[in-house]
């Protein structure tokens, strides 16, 4: 107990000289006419050192920080805790500006697609055929890369060694552009904003964070109880966001109120994934089952205004899904199962299994192996335990081609949202590489 009351008494809002406010009646001064108490006295004290206009003759000027060591009053405190808060210069530690974040030296073809926006019914058929690009600074696992929206010459990774990398991959100069460490632990997603150049990450120090790419510097935190695992944002309304973490809470937060507005909890199991549906309104989440043995809690449909499940006996087989995604046109989702497939479910209730079809071939092993959709829905394209990349014909669920890519497993996939044949991936051994 000791230890706990030294350790929290450090910096606390409790007095830590409660001399002047708890002492015995017979130790304070009677007030006269001559005596100054200490209150004036500090006031005067601080209005001298403050270099403010010299008209404003403010007893404790709110811009002045209290002096340190003596002793400040709970007015006092109130006071300054009344100030209007600077947004924390949660400056980014040790990110300095190492490439050009602008699209002025990337390949001309590249700018020229990037551009136009128009892409041929024939280059949507393509296949990546070859790895164009490798890039490399994280030092551990990577978990997460993902594709600027707005900005979509720009790629974020995300690693296991607490940082996030910011790539300009087809500049002619350096390609990475940011180095950000903003979290003190493992990094388990980013996920870029379609609001300006924005990334939300999220990882084992139980918050997900908003940066300003542009400025290096860390614009809102959103703390929680445990360790957050995966974020998305809403695809209708940027300004909401879902976070998944290991005690089984999924959280709706609100970036302008910076809070969360919607919870959903059931059973307590690590939260793997999350994903809306097309309309928004529900929710598909997936859970890692294997310490509570009961398989009807693994993929769960929710209903977001009332924050309830409409289904959690989605998928009753015993193994966990890492991977949930929604068929960008089609009203069905797909789960990536540690079964070593993945399977496709109905988006309408009861939200069935498809039992006659499944894309088998590649391998999960344990590994938190992801999937996604090329843009015209007509791929699944999924990493593997054996560091390929297996491309799937989403109709009869063929594979139609493998890339081997790495060494060690490959555990996610980011299609480009303007060049259908353009993905990146990136490895458990810290890779991160461009597909064309």
């Amino acid at each position: 107990m000791d230890l706990l009351f030294n350790a929290y008494s450090t910096d606390s809002d409790e007095d830590d000289v409660p001399k002047p406010e708890f002492a015995p009646e017979s130790f304070m001064p009677t007030p006269s006419p001559s005596s100054s108490s200490k209150r004036p006295r500090l006031g005067n004290q601080i209005g001298h050192s403050y270099s403010g206009h010299p008209e404003t003759r403010s007893p404790l000027p709110r811009e002045e920080a209290p002096l340190p060591g003596r002793y400040i009053s709970k007015r006092e405190r109130a006071q300054f805790s009344s100030l209007p808060m600077v947004p924390e210069p949660v400056s980014v530690r040790n990110s300095p500006v190492l490439g050009s974040i602008s699209d002025s030296n990337i390949r001309g073809d590249i700018l020229s697609l990037l551009r136009n926006k128009a892409t041929s019914v024939a280059q949507r058929g393509k296949l990546c055929e070859r790895m164009s690009v490798a890039l490399s600074s994280h030092t551990k696992a990577v978990s997460s890369v993902h594709w600027s929206p707005t900005h979509a010459h720009l790629l974020a990774s995300a690693g296991m060694d607490n940082s996030i990398c910011i790539w300009n991959p087809w500049s002619s100069e350096q390609k990475i552009a940011r180095k950000l460490f903003i979290h003190n632990a493992a990094v388990k997603d980013v996920k870029w904003s379609w609001q300006g150049l924005s990334v939300l990450s999220c990882g084992y120090d139980c918050s997900s964070r908003l940066v300003d790419v542009e400025k290096g510097m860390e614009t809102q935190i959103f703390k929680e109880d445990q360790m957050v695992g995966v974020v998305k944002f809403h695809e209708d309304d940027f300004n909401l966001f879902l976070s998944g973490g290991s005690q089984g809470c999924i959280r709706l937060w609100d970036i302008r109120t910076r809070k969360a507005v919607h919870e959903f909890v059931r059973g307590g199991e690590p939260v793997l994934d999350v994903e809306f549906t097309r309309n928004g309104k529900q929710i598909i989440s997936s859970s890692d089952i294997t310490r509570s043995n009961v398989s009807e809690n693994s993929i769960i449909v929710w209903d977001v205004s009332r924050q309830v499940p409409l289904s959690n006996q989605v998928y009753v087989e015993a193994y966990t899904c890492p991977c949930v995604r929604r068929h960008p046109f089609d009203p069905v989702f797909v789960a990536q199962s540690n079964g070593n497939y993945v399977a496709i479910f109905s988006s309408y209730p009861p939200f069935k299994l498809n039992k006659y079809k499944r894309y088998e071939g590649h391998g999960v092993s344990g590994f938190p192996i992801k999937c996604s959709f090329s843009l015209d829905g007509e791929k699944l394209i999924s990493g593997s335990s054996d560091g390929s990349i297996y491309f799937y014909n989403y109709r009869s669920s063929e594979l139609v081609r493998k890339i081997k890519a790495y060494e060690q497993p490959c555990i996610d996939i980011a299609v480009h949202p303007i060049l259908p044949n353009v993905i990146a991936s990136c490895s458990w051994g810290g890779e991160v590489s461009v597909f064309e």
